[in-house]
């Protein structure tokens, strides 16, 4: 399995190593310019790639383009709900999510690449509304992940650039794999 695999459920060790390795991902680049710029960057992959490419697993059993799209969608408004929490309440409880459970019952596969880039970008401009809005002292709030223990907000901002960057990745490596 590879560190970027990220079941729910996984191993205390593995859901570190899992963090060190999006976090590395991240290395020293701000990662709310990150978070800002991936919207556009998923609008230049769904406007340079055919819709019948973005479909396309590049291997039995892996995701396709949309369905990473799809994924991401669904990310940022786990996101969303989790940065709320935290803003809003002390300590909350912040749950995890099996993305391969999601992507198989919520039928990724079935959604259109460009309604998942929509949503995403929607989902990512009103969490960077919050986050923008932000003092020093939210960003060091505290949910309580019931896999990876305590994170700040400032700390999931570093996670989720981070995770943009791993799909991003992931999105190129597929285009090269299934020809597009």
């Amino acid at each position: 399995m590879s560190v970027f695999t990220n079941p729910a459920g996984a191993a205390a060790e593995h859901a570190r190593a899992y963090i060190a390795a999006i976090l590395d991902l991240l290395g020293d680049q701000d990662p709310v310019t990150v978070l800002r710029a991936t919207p556009d960057s998923l609008a230049r992959t769904l406007a340079s790639i055919p819709r019948d490419v973005l479909l396309r697993p590049e291997a039995p059993g892996k995701w396709s383009m949309g369905q990473v799209l799809a994924h991401l969608a669904d990310s940022d408004l786990v996101w969303g709900w989790r940065l709320r929490l935290i803003l809003a309440q002390d300590r909350p409880s912040l749950t995890g999510y099996d993305q391969d459970a999601w992507a198989r019952r919520l039928g990724y596969a079935d959604i259109e690449p460009a309604d998942s880039v929509e949503m995403f970008t929607v989902l990512r401009r009103a969490n960077l509304r919050l986050i923008d809005r932000a003092s020093p002292e939210d960003l060091r709030r505290v949910g309580i992940h019931v896999e990876r223990g305590e994170e700040t907000l400032g700390h999931q901002c570093r996670l989720y650039a981070g995770h943009d960057i791993l799909h991003l990745n992931q999105l190129e490596r597929i285009r090269q794999s299934v020809g597009g």
